[in-house]
């Protein structure tokens, strides 16, 4: 019997995402000297040429489900370059998707839960208190010899009151990406001393801070020791808070708090690191708080979303590219979260846009431009990844501090600005089109 794998359907949405940022913008070459197809290299560490090239052009002028390109070779070779380079740190779970090798969570255990966890040959390998929350989340290192999937099931069964579960990758940018397409690690700038404004969050990749759009902006970090430049954290965070003579993104004033969830490692991408992530924000006090990621549910991402649902702050996040007829994908499909969906410029939603109830807004997400590291600056990008932070920048003006009412408050008051909602396609409607912005203008 063949089992689905939300992996495997989660890297179709990835090698949309190589192909997108791997090509600059079409007929803007004057300026800014941006070549028709350029890939340095891709974004995912697959081969420059072959697939890659072959299929970028078909991609951007997809119009509907029979003009994109057949995705099944370039999703295969996606996967067995992720296992083969990070073998020693992921394994797959009973589904398919990936996990960190040998590694369990659990959420707040109680000290039978930890006794049952010791029990069933389990030992704490890391303990991370979640301040912002007010909860604990701890990592169980399976044995070696042993199976992760036995033994976690062998613990919720002894502790059945628990939450655990695997450690879970998400695969929202590109991970492990090779310095050519993205740059090398970067020391930590000091932090900035403006003040002012809204703020947002971005949960993400690296952001490339030597970029001019961000030649201004403020930006808090959390996660690594080294900013590591990578396009896919660069674009979301341009689309949010970048300004330049060439771009402007939805909200330059807001401070930007970006948690790199990578840091350029093989399990980078957890369930842990997402949810560290967002229990800083809730320290820091960040009310809305983008996520252009997407992977499979998990019982410890569910009660961190839950948790800062129910504090008032807004989870934004992209409901992914694998198609109208893919099952849904998390953290958008949880409740609560503001799930968003793309259009292109003329208003007609993506062809491989997720769709469901899970889709509240949608927005820009073709035929438009953003920062890239490295030459040329500006790429074209095109996915239900770069829609969410126009709609998160949005939120963030109308919420400057979480709360549960003003939170209903602000997704009214966008809803009430948007145009042709359809249920389970575009949700509430439509956002932000004045922000999508057009190669051509780069010329």
């Amino acid at each position: 019997m063949k089992i689905f794998s939300p992996f495997r359907a989660s890297l179709a949405r990835q090698a949309v995402l190589a192909l997108t940022l791997a090509l600059s913008c079409s007929g803007a070459q004057a300026q800014l000297r941006l070549p028709s197809v350029s890939v340095p290299g891709s974004p995912l560490g697959l081969p420059a040429g072959g697939l890659l090239r072959e299929n970028a052009e078909r991609l951007l002028a997809a119009r509907d489900l029979r003009d994109l390109p057949d995705l099944r070779a370039v999703r295969l070779e996606r996967l067995n370059d992720l296992l083969r380079r990070h073998r020693d740190v992921l394994e797959a779970d009973p589904r398919g998707d990936p996990v960190v090798r040998r590694e369990i969570l659990a959420w707040s255990p109680s000290q039978a839960g930890l006794a049952a966890a010791a029990a069933a040959g389990l030992r704490v390998l890391r303990e991370r208190r979640l301040e912002g929350l007010d909860e604990t989340m701890v990592v169980l290192q399976v044995p070696d010899g042993a199976a992760t999937a036995e033994l976690l099931d062998q613990l919720r069964t002894r502790d059945p009151d628990g939450t655990y579960d695997f450690n879970h990758v998400y695969m929202g940018s590109e991970a492990g990406a090779p310095a050519s397409a993205s740059g090398p690690a970067q020391a930590l700038p000091a932090p900035s001393a403006k003040k002012g404004g809204a703020s947002v969050g971005l949960i993400d990749s690296g952001i490339d801070s030597g970029h001019a759009v961000f030649r201004d902006a403020a930006i808090e970090r959390w996660g690594c020791e080294r900013v590591h430049p990578d396009a896919h954290g660069t674009a979301v965070a341009a689309l949010m808070v970048g300004s330049s003579d060439h771009f402007q993104g939805v909200e330059p004033k807001a401070r930007l708090y970006a948690a790199d969830i990578y840091c350029d490692s093989g399990a980078g991408g957890s369930a842990e690191r997402i949810a560290g992530a967002l229990a800083w924000m809730a320290r820091e006090q960040v009310a809305v708080i983008n996520l252009s990621l997407v992977g499979p549910s998990n019982q410890t991402l569910e009660r961190v979303v839950r948790a800062m649902v129910k504090r008032g702050h807004l989870l934004v996040a992209a409901v992914g590219n694998d198609g109208p007829a893919a099952p849904p994908l998390y953290p958008a499909s949880y409740p609560g979260v503001v799930g968003v969906s793309a259009v292109d410029k003329r208003g007609r939603v993506l062809p491989e846009a997720g769709r469901g109830p899970q889709v509240m807004f949608a927005a820009p997400g073709n035929n438009m431009v953003s920062a890239a590291p490295g030459t040329p600056p500006y790429r074209q990008v095109r996915g239900t990844s770069f829609a969410a932070p126009i709609v998160a920048a949005m939120l963030a003006r109308a919420l400057p501090r979480p709360d549960t009412t003003g939170a209903a408050a602000a997704v009214a008051t966008l809803a009430g600005s948007a145009r042709d909602g359809a249920p389970g396609e575009t949700g509430k409607g439509i956002v932000g089109l004045a922000f999508r912005i057009d190669p051509q203008s780069l010329k």
